[in-house]
């Protein structure tokens, strides 16, 4: 991506300064996504932050002045043909990230539920079938006898009942998890929420379908 800066009507973003030259400056994105301002040799400069430059490194909160008083809004000059293909390469992680949470909730609930359900059996129910078979025969233990077979009936009940506790969350967590998906996965400009469809399917659209945003959505 280049975006040519200046007053020539021939430039990707035109400025009506008197002292911005007719071709001031470039905005260019490299590979790694950083943005570079880079003086066309203009006879009143380009200043980044107060000081003079060449070439540079910048982002939107830098303060970028072109000449002797235009200041430049970087944030205006990158999106000056609606171009948000930057933006909407970041969504894909958020989309994925959110793929991935969802089926690590449910899994993870389910195999906690599980074990939930399970473990009464493991411990009290064994504990009370111990109890009952180490004292059978003998009438003296009578009490243990009933402790025991009490424990082996709970077991079920109190499996249930934890495993329902457990399942219960299950819906809340999603639910979270789907309010902030909401939030982030949204149109880059517009921020109207894109549903759940696979970031991929979205790329093939190629911009917003809200017509009064038509954001671009890939440099294709």
């Amino acid at each position: 991506m280049i975006i040519r800066i200046g007053k020539a009507e021939d430039n990707d973003f035109i400025v009506d300064d008197a002292y911005v030259s007719r071709y001031h400056a470039k905005l260019e994105r490299d590979d790694m996504g950083n943005l570079i301002i880079e003086d066309l040799n203009s006879t009143n400069g380009t200043f980044v932050n107060g000081n003079r430059i060449m070439k540079k490194k910048i982002t939107s909160s830098d303060q970028v002045k072109l000449g002797n008083q235009y200041m430049l809004n970087v944030v205006d000059a990158v999106k000056f043909d609606n171009d948000y293909s930057y933006e909407f390469e970041e969504l894909k992680e958020v989309y994925d990230d959110y793929i991935k949470e969802k089926i690590r909730i449910q899994s993870s609930n389910q195999f906690k539920t599980r074990l939930f359900q399970s473990l009464p059996f493991a411990v009290i129910g064994v504990s009370g079938l111990m109890i009952s078979f180490f004292t059978k025969g003998n009438s003296g233990n009578k009490g243990l006898i009933i402790i025991g077979a009490a424990l082996a009936i709970c077991a079920p009940v109190v499996g249930v009942y934890f495993g329902a506790r457990q399942s219960a969350k299950i819906p809340e967590l999603l639910q979270n998890l789907a309010n902030k998906f909401k939030i982030d996965y949204v149109c880059p400009k517009c921020g109207t929420f894109l549903g759940e469809v696979p970031w991929e399917s979205l790329v093939n659209k190629k911009q917003c379908s809200v017509s009064t945003c038509r954001a671009k959505w890939t440099r294709k």
